[in-house]
């Protein structure tokens, strides 16, 4: 419980404050060019510390193509997505968007790989959306579902999607055996490669800031927005499953607002506590255990009894 907990701090902490380090990567380069030298950067680490430590990196063809797949729907196209869609909407629009997450998770995860549909999840994440939609109501207020509004809106979800799916995709990977450190190596490689070939065919120049400001948001977001965090979300991932694994997005826009109440001036009202409220009731809702009547004091993997300490995949066989 204390591995997980930390995981899901590690994540919450640092994927809330990813939100401030983009708007430093924002003005003179073109945001694709920003995703691809973000994960260029992380998989080129990834890949020395894989090196350094001898670990294998030898997949078939096969397991090549999942981890392609979970690359470039995680690392890659969700990200342009995203931030095309803030040309249109606010970010905290964006972020609301995003933590629908959580049911994609949980519905996606359930088709692809069998995870089981938990109604105190579902209970969790409803109060996660109230809340989510109490603390950004000055912004899901004055949305304008004109043309622009709506094709924000649209990308939003499908980056959403897209992000779900790699999601699924890496807990698909790791019940398969896959190593998270390797596929996110090899993941963030295939993610940059494609977006590389996305901005080369629509002409996007590469252009780079040498100001402070951008290369060290750019080394926060590659070092730690993209290793530390994806390493430690995965993981946890593969360890309570994908539907509460990405309960964490209801909660990182707090630390988001949290920042942004030191950096911005963000002002709390009372809709914005309560907000944060049942966000914190639904997190502790959908943590809760299914059942605590009979179970064996040694089962630790759902449907696999007997194997204390091994990688808990919700509804893997």
């Amino acid at each position: 419980m204390t591995g997980t907990l930390l995981l899901y701090l590690i994540t919450v902490l640092i994927w809330g404050s990813t939100w401030l380090g983009i708007t430093f990567q924002l003005g003179v380069v073109d945001p694709l060019a920003s995703v691809v030298y973000r994960f260029a950067l992380a998989a080129a680490l990834l890949v020395l510390f894989c090196i350094c430590t001898r670990r294998s990196m030898r997949f078939s063809i096969g397991q090549h193509g999942f981890i392609f797949l979970q690359g470039a729907c995680l690392f890659g196209l969700n990200y342009w997505l995203f931030y095309v869609a803030e040309r249109y909407l606010t970010s905290g629009v964006v972020a609301v968007t995003f933590s629908t997450m959580v049911l994609w998770n949980t519905f996606i995860g359930h088709w692809m790989i069998g995870a089981p549909l938990r109604p105190q999840v579902l209970a969790g994440a409803a109060l996660g959306f109230m809340g989510i939609g109490l603390v950004f109501w000055p912004e899901l207020a004055v949305i304008d579902l004109s043309d622009t509004g709506f094709r924000g809106l649209l990308l939003s979800l499908m980056a959403t999607l897209l992000a779900s799916l790699g999601n699924i995709l890496s807990a698909r990977n790791q019940r398969s055996g896959l190593p998270v450190i390797q596929t996110n190596a090899l993941g963030m490689t295939y993610g940059a490669l494609t977006m590389l070939i996305v901005a080369l065919a629509l002409g996007i120049p590469f252009e780079f800031d040498p100001r402070p400001t951008y290369v060290i948001s750019l080394l926060y977001l590659a070092i730690f927005g993209s290793i530390i965090a994806f390493g430690a979300y995965l993981t946890l991932l593969g360890k309570i499953g994908p539907d509460k694994a990405a309960y964490a997005t209801l909660l990182f826009p707090i630390v988001a607002l949290l920042l942004s109440t030191v950096w911005e001036d963000y002002a709390w009202t009372p809709a914005a506590m309560a907000g944060v409220t049942l966000i914190v009731g639904g997190n502790f809702i959908a943590q809760r255990p299914a059942s605590r009547r009979r179970r064996p004091r040694h089962a630790i993997v759902h449907g696999v009894p007997g194997r204390p300490g091994g990688v808990h995949h919700s509804g893997a066989p």
